[in-house]
């Protein structure tokens, strides 16, 4: 059993690792070899930006083991400018004018190095920890990942429904979770059955209130280059329903297999305990739990919205009624007061089905 879960998961890695990378022309790698001028540009609000001209060698394609220069000197303030040292990989976009000389633009650094060896570090981390339980749940994150990039995404893109899409997306995870992680067990089942019914709550509950709240899906900057995208065709509301059903999915997923936990050791340590008592000891501990995840996903949500938070704080004559009817604050409002009734709704639920179904005889295994 052991090999083959971690033969299953080396298949999965070679799978993502594997998959084509949509590739851009006009972008490639190179390398900072030297730092030819800098100088500090103090902005209008007080605030510097470092500026740089720098020599790259060219790490791929035509550009390979050739040498160019970043001209990054100007009179133009660019907001998003990248700051490099020497030795630093980065990604460089080209262009040529009319006449057909070259531009060169450093539009990011490359990151893959340390995110690889960051999971490295987090898989080791788990193992250690977890053990085989520990590499189950990495072979469930594998899945999950699977599932949203190569099979949600695409299908918003080709104009499926996205709350249907996410619906069928999040039942098809939720299997990956609890069933790799703990077979085909009536434990298994409980919480599978607890967290579908909590998440068609969720999703109920986010529907009404982003019908009565006029939602349009479209508050967020990032959501906007998707408008007017040649062959690509977005219901932007189904997809902001979307978004709350997976993110909700995640925590519910965490708080229904704690409270089944909870209710497995509690039977484990008073075989005796009645059914009455027992849901009553797990509501307890229930209760502690979502205090503490329904804070983290506020402050989940709030993070995500701090920009927009501190551009409404530098403003002068914006009270707290204007805030909150903006729609990207009302619509992580309704994300967090949605997922977060899903995430309370969750605890008795799970308790409820766990207590009558997991049998003394389940619990002995």
């Amino acid at each position: 059993m052991k090999i083959t879960i971690v033969f299953a998961f080396f298949i999965l890695c070679i799978f993502l690792f594997s998959c084509p990378v949509q590739a851009n022309d006009n972008l490639f790698e190179a390398k900072v070899v030297e730092i030819l001028k800098e100088r500090e540009v103090v902005r209008e609000s007080g605030g510097t930006v470092k500026q740089q001209n720098v020599k790259l060698i060219g790490l791929e394609n035509e550009w390979k083991d050739k040498e160019f220069i970043v001209n990054g000197l100007s009179e133009i303030d660019v907001v998003n400018g990248v700051e490099v040292s020497v030795g630093n990989k980065v990604i460089v976009q080209h262009s040529a004018d009319y006449e057909g000389a070259d531009s060169f633009v450093i539009t990011d650094h490359v990151r893959r190095g340390y995110l690889y060896l960051l999971g490295l570090i987090f898989a080791i981390a788990i193992f250690a920890i977890g053990k085989w339980q520990g590499v189950k749940s990495l072979l469930s994150l594998v899945f999950s990942f699977i599932i949203i990039m190569y099979w949600i995404i695409p299908s918003i893109i080709n104009g499926i429904n996205p709350l249907l899409v996410s619906i069928i997306g999040a039942v098809v995870i939720l299997c990956s979770i609890i069933y790799v992680t703990w077979g085909f067990t009536r434990k298994a089942n409980i919480a599978m059955i607890s967290i579908a019914v909590s998440l068609l709550i969720t999703g109920f509950i986010s529907i009404v209130f982003t019908k009565l709240t006029n939602l349009s899906g479209l508050a967020d900057d990032n959501i906007l280059f998707l408008v007017g995208v040649p062959g690509v065709n977005i219901n932007f509301e189904g997809l902001l329903l979307a978004a709350i059903i997976i993110g909700t999915l995640g925590v519910l997923d965490d708080v229904v297999i704690s409270q089944i936990s909870t209710i497995e050791q509690i039977k484990l340590s008073n075989k005796n305990i009645s059914k009455k008592e027992l849901f009553s000891k797990a509501i307890r501990v229930g209760v502690d739990h979502i205090s503490s995840m329904t804070n983290t996903l506020f402050l989940a949500y709030a993070g995500a919205s701090l920009p927009l938070l501190l551009l409404f704080g530098v403003q002068e004559n914006v009270g707290f009624l204007t805030v909150i009817n903006n729609e990207m604050i009302a619509t992580e409002i309704v994300r967090t007061l949605t997922g977060s009734i899903g995430l309370i709704l969750a605890v008795p639920i799970a308790t409820f089905f766990a207590v009558n179904y997991l049998t003394k005889k389940q619990v002995a295994k």
